[in-house]
């Protein structure tokens, strides 16, 4: 029956959901005025989040689906150093007032190559341009091949109590195929590192559906991994699209695995993180059962955003760098995605808004469906249409998707109270999706739901 499933679900390119509509969506009628006017209304008394995206490694994964630059040289990434200061004073000018900060993320590319005082200075400056809340969240990203000591050390000093290593696979042989040779002594260096200095909640990135990757290989590094005790686990499938990502054709595509094969990796993880004491989070994290993760979800407060599961409940979060997503309640603002066009931008006194989307109701209703079903996989559709002056029947009536998945016994579909069956939860982008009204305009460029 799941193989059926599989076959008939999993093969369509479906989004994430980390925000509706989805990036596709975003056009150039966006700029930087809008978003400096959403900005510039944005209110004191609301805490807001922010984002720095820091688009540089020293060596490409081939797997990779961010935006990031392989640089041997450490002045490109000062230079942009730079303009990424000079952008948060922009926005600090442009907001009028200092707004409140309860969570800071910093993403990549690899965050950790910026020298230990950059880091530091960057989040000084942060720290003297908002008011940073006294248990504010600050989380960065790392590649355990290049933390150096050092840079322990300054996270720990600089406040960084959240760091998320990537792991993606033990198996050498899958190293391989995806260029990036990681030794688990590596990996626990890393984690004793940070430790000791102070970070207390380890993450996890593990990946499946990567080429030559088998059950058994999944299996073996979720056991490596749980033996360095992280505090949650992040379990991602592997989009393979190279018409966008072209290094991703270095990697064989004869190697990869089938829908079938991709299902089977992600539940063999699955169960041995469960089998281990952690809690399966939505639809693709993993945390321990006292973490703050695992208790949003417990009181049915877990939210979806641009990194995945979280806590962060803001309606405000500020994306500096390139390629970066800002969200406002009035809809989303990326900045350009070439380092270079982002620079000029910064460098002559504007906003690096490139494109973005300017959301309507019906859009902020389905976001609110579609984000409770990623996290909680059910639903009431007609009590949040209602809480939003919407007619549900608008999103009920005539909904073919839902027709189907119900018809297929995924779903239970009670008078618009839709529920996941317990063993179709790993179709749970499918259920969304019938609330994506754009998707068949976009579906195109998204990854595999299985």
């Amino acid at each position: 029956m799941q193989s059926a499933l599989v076959a008939k679900y999993g093969e369509a390119r479906l989004p994430r959901y980390t925000s509706y509509p989805t990036a596709p969506r975003f056009s150039p009628t966006i700029g930087a005025g809008t978003y400096g006017d959403w900005l510039s209304t944005a209110p004191a008394e609301k805490p807001v989040s922010l984002y720095f995206h820091v688009p540089f490694c020293r060596s490409m994964c081939w797997y990779c689906g961010c935006h990031t630059t392989i640089t041997q040289r450490d002045q490109p990434i000062l230079d942009y150093l730079d303009m990424l200061r000079e952008e948060v004073r922009l926005v600090s000018a442009t907001t009028n007032k200092r707004l409140s900060v309860n969570h800071v993320h910093f993403g990549g590319g690899t965050p950790t190559i910026i020298r230990p005082e950059e880091f530091q200075d960057l989040l000084a400056l942060a720290r003297d341009r908002f008011d940073f809340a006294d248990d504010a969240e600050i989380a960065v990203e790392i590649d355990p091949r290049t933390l150096e000591p050092e840079m322990a050390v300054a996270l720990g000093e600089a406040g960084v109590r959240r760091a998320s290593l990537g792991v993606q696979s033990f198996d050498p042989v899958v190293q391989k195929a995806i260029n990036r040779i990681q030794s688990e002594e590596q990996t626990l260096l890393s984690v004793l590192r940070l430790r000791r200095a102070g970070v207390r909640s380890i993450n996890f990135d593990l990946i499946y559906g990567l080429p030559h990757q088998t059950v058994e290989s999944c299996i073996a590094t979720a056991q490596a991994a749980l033996a360095m005790a992280p505090d949650r686990f992040s379990v991602f499938g592997y989009a393979h699209v190279p018409s966008f990502k072209k290094h991703q054709r270095l990697i064989d595509e004869a190697a990869l695995s089938d829908a079938q094969g991709r299902v089977a990796q992600a539940e063999a993880i699955a169960a041995t993180l469960t089998a281990a004491g952690y809690r399966r989070i939505g639809l693709d994290h993993f945390a321990r059962p006292e973490d703050s993760l695992a208790v949003a979800q417990a009181t049915g407060r877990l939210h979806r955003n641009f990194q995945g599961y979280t806590t962060d409940a803001c309606e405000t979060l500020i994306g500096f760098g390139a390629s970066a997503i800002g969200r406002v309640p009035e809809g989303y603002a990326q900045n350009d995605v070439a380092p270079g066009l982002y620079a000029q931008r910064i460098a002559s006194g504007r906003l690096a808004t490139a494109k973005g989307y300017r959301l309507t109701r019906e859009d902020r209703v389905r976001a609110q469906i579609i984000e409770r079903l990623m996290c909680d996989f059910s639903v009431d559709v007609p009590t949040i249409a209602a809480e939003n002056g919407f007619d549900p029947s608008i999103l009920l009536e005539g909904n073919a998707r839902i027709a189907m998945l119900e018809q297929d016994g995924i779903l239970e579909n009670s008078s618009g109270i839709i529920r996941l069956r317990e063993d179709s939860r790993f179709l749970i982008r499918a259920v969304a999706a019938a609330f994506d009204v754009y998707l068949d305009q976009s579906a195109h460029t998204h990854s595999k739901a299985a």
